[in-house]
């Protein structure tokens, strides 16, 4: 039963990880604007809301992808606006390769010894709450070294993220295998946004 659910997840993540970067270059190649952070958060959390509402029935599959699709529009202009930047496909390129070896070691990890990680749900809940409102604050009140503290926190709470997501999938904590993919997709994507965050800061500071 788990080895399909692992089997099932891992394969429509990919599909989704595919689709959500084939929306995320249109945007950049049409030089979509940003939607903005009360759309971004209202479309977010809606479709979120939609998978988990039908993640038994035959529309669960769009949902998924109409999610991860809105991600990955809202993800375009971030990157059109750090490839502007004179080493912006550098920092692009660090950031993908990092949260790549990062979910690959976290992940073959877990696989590997099967420990179980569903202690640190709560922390990891509570942390993406108070990043997500300190994060607000920072757009709000133009804050530059709180965003840099909030991408570092979400950074290493989405890593967490990764190893309990994968352990409750594993361990058969979690037997769908929709929730399982939107889970994953979610925590890269965060994973990726931080990193990138970090590394332009960085960057941009040399």
């Amino acid at each position: 039963m788990q080895n399909r659910v692992v089997r099932n997840t891992y394969a429509l993540l990919a599909m989704t990880l595919l689709f959500s970067a084939g929306v995320a270059t249109a945007a950049m190649a049409l030089q979509a604007p940003s939607p903005g952070i009360i759309i971004t958060l209202v479309g977010y959390f809606g479709l979120l809301y939609a998978v988990h509402k039908l993640q038994n029935s035959a529309w669960a599959l769009p949902a998924v992808f109409a999610l991860t699709g809105f991600m990955g529009y809202t993800l375009g202009p971030i990157l059109t606006r750090y490839s502007g930047l004179p080493n912006g496909g550098e920092v692009i390129g660090m950031a993908l390769g990092a949260t790549g070896v990062t979910f690959l070691a976290l992940s073959a990890y877990v696989l590997t010894t099967r420990k179980d990680f569903s202690f640190m749900g709560g922390f990891l809940f509570a942390g993406m709450v108070i990043a997500l409102l300190a994060g607000i604050g920072a757009m709000v009140f133009e804050v530059p070294a709180l965003g840099m503290a909030v991408s570092a926190m979400v950074a290493l709470l989405s890593a967490g993220l990764i190893l309990f997501e994968t352990s409750r999938i594993v361990n058969g904590g979690e037997s769908n295998y929709v929730l399982a993919t939107v889970g994953l997709f979610v925590s890269l994507f965060n994973l990726f946004t931080s990193l990138l965050s970090l590394f332009g800061i960085g960057s941009n500071s040399d």
